[in-house]
């Protein structure tokens, strides 16, 4: 071992002084490393005899650096900051990246798929903000969105379709064997109505319909598509949803396609981003992982 790092104070004697330079109070320095007063102060005290020089003037109710004291802290501040800096590009942080989609498309789409997203890039931390309103990409804070809408989105971003916004009527087949198929006759008067904040049950039902449809028992109306199909898969009506959030619940039996039909929206889902996104690397390997989800199109049972 070189004779220099031989000659090193203990360096948590180096730690415990630098925090109580930093608060001037041993007491509030204790409660920051989690040890007793009594700790800070034999730690500081150790580390003045090695050193042969007093750091800390002893005043009733505070400290004061003293002159090499001040001098000191500086220099073992800036050697923490480099031991910091070293270990971080020995093991650097994870990329944040923030990500604003909808409720219903975090729920029902996005989380069950994380782990796929975990395993094959370990080094992005991914962010996700779930809200209704449209994020602003500068003063949000925000690297890439999933939009409900049409394009363009508005100038200097890039569009890309990531699903096709699919409408498919669905029920619990619990309630289908108790309430008989909704098509069939008059069925459909006794079936509630579970509407979600896109309202699009009347259309579909003038398609499925041509003479008219029948009355709904009754309408229960959520703010939330993801409230709707909670609602349907629970037995307590028909939902009106896109393909892409019931595939699992298809796949599992636990919604039924009911009318052999389904209903194009009037928009779709794109994958939105800044044409220069701060973090290029990263927004391009997410985009990637979600199109390449999104095309394999795999249900989650």
């Amino acid at each position: 071992m070189p004779e220099s790092v031989r000659r090193l104070p203990s360096l948590n004697g180096l730690r415990v002084f630098e925090v109580a330079a930093r608060q001037l109070n041993f007491r509030v320095a204790a409660e920051e490393l989690g040890v007793t007063q009594g700790a800070v102060a034999q730690q500081v005290r150790g580390l003045e005899a090695e050193l042969g020089v007093k750091l800390f003037e002893r005043l009733p109710r505070t400290l004061a650096l003293t002159e090499a004291g001040r001098s000191y802290v500086a220099h073992i501040r800036r050697a923490f900051e480099l031991i910091a800096e070293a270990t971080g590009t020995l093991r650097p942080e994870p990329q944040h990246l923030t990500i604003s989609v909808t409720p219903t498309f975090a729920s029902r789409w996005l989380i069950p798929r994380l782990p796929d997203f975990t395993a094959a890039h370990p080094d992005i931390d991914l962010r996700i903000v779930a809200n209704d309103r449209i994020a602003n990409f500068q003063t949000d804070g925000v690297d890439l969105a999933v939009r409900h809408g049409r394009p363009p989105f508005g100038p200097g971003l890039h569009a890309e379709l990531l699903f096709e916004h699919v409408l498919v009527a669905v029920a619990s087949p619990l309630l289908i064997e108790k309430l008989g198929r909704p098509e069939e006759g008059a069925n459909l008067g006794r079936y509630p109505l579970l509407h979600d904040a896109h309202d699009l049950w009347p259309p579909f039902l003038e398609q499925a319909f041509r003479m008219g449809p029948p009355a709904a028992a009754k309408n229960i109306r959520f703010n939330q598509t993801s409230l709707a199909i909670e609602a349907a898969i629970a037995g307590q009506g028909l939902a009106l949803a896109s393909r892409l959030f019931i595939e699992g619940d298809l796949a599992a039996g636990r919604l039924v396609p009911l009318f052999g039909r389904e209903l194009r929206g009037g928009s779709d889902f794109y994958l939105v981003s800044p044409r220069k996104p701060r973090h290029a690397a990263s927004v391009n390997d997410v985009r990637q992982w979600l199109v390449s989800a999104a095309g394999r199109g795999q249900a989650l049972a």
